[in-house]
């Protein structure tokens, strides 16, 4: 039995990129959740085109954005067995998706991670302080919990029913390390699956600015050091 997916898609203003993205996403998706987090633009407009559901969060960050999301798929039936999250700015390629999800489906892990591989990106994908931040975070989950993460990749998928059991809080920045310490606390079964990835469609509303930055790097050390000494 193919198990039921939907796809979450936080996006700010991302009318030039947001088509794309729902045209690759693979056939066995069973809904996409486009939640604009209080755009300006065509977002909304070109997601419903596109057969996306549409919801609209006005509290501007990345964690609202995903709760957003959750919040729809636990009011609504069925409910499904994994949901993937996926950047709205088609620096992900969505039709991997169907690699992301492929150790939960045949090695019954509960999350994996599109690693952003140095290999498979190309060239000025990531910032200088992505690449850094990355670098720092994972290595500091290594030597406090043990962990084998290379990235904080957002293309990543998580079975349904442990994704709930996380009990995820984080509004902003600091959503994808939160799941991935959540997840080392709770002991669940994690892997990392290389992905390609590609210069985004417009500007980043994180690592295109120093203030964003700066409050994502913050946010993530953050989160590091409350689960360190927990």
């Amino acid at each position: 039995m193919e198990p039921l997916i939907k796809v979450i898609i936080p996006a700010y203003n991302e009318q030039d990129s947001i088509g794309l993205v729902l045209q690759d996403i693979p056939a066995i998706v069973n809904e996409v959740i486009v939640v604009s987090n209080a755009s300006t633009d065509n977002t909304e407009q070109v997601a419903q085109e596109n057969g996306a559901t549409v919801l609209r969060e006005e509290q501007m960050g990345y964690g609202y954005a995903c709760l957003k999301g959750m919040n729809y798929i636990a009011s609504h039936t069925p409910k499904p067995d994994i949901v993937v999250f996926l950047d709205g700015d088609y620096s992900d390629y969505p039709e991997e998706l169907t690699k992301i999800i492929a150790p939960i489906v045949q090695d019954n892990c509960d999350m994996v991670i599109g690693a952003r591989d140095k290999r498979f990106r190309e060239s000025g994908s990531m910032t200088g302080p992505q690449i850094f931040g990355n670098w720092l975070a994972t290595t500091l989950m290594s030597l406090f919990f043990g962990a084998r993460f290379t990235d904080l990749g957002p293309f990543r998928a998580m079975k349904y029913d442990s994704l709930l059991a996380l009990e995820m809080e984080d509004k902003t920045y600091g959503w994808t390390v939160e799941m991935q310490l959540k997840v080392l606390k709770k002991k669940m079964k994690y892997t990392e699956v290389p992905v390609n990835y590609r210069n985004r469609i417009g500007v980043s509303k994180v690592s295109g600015t120093v203030k964003g930055a700066v409050m994502a790097g913050v946010k993530i050390l953050g989160w590091i050091f409350k689960y360190s000494f927990k």
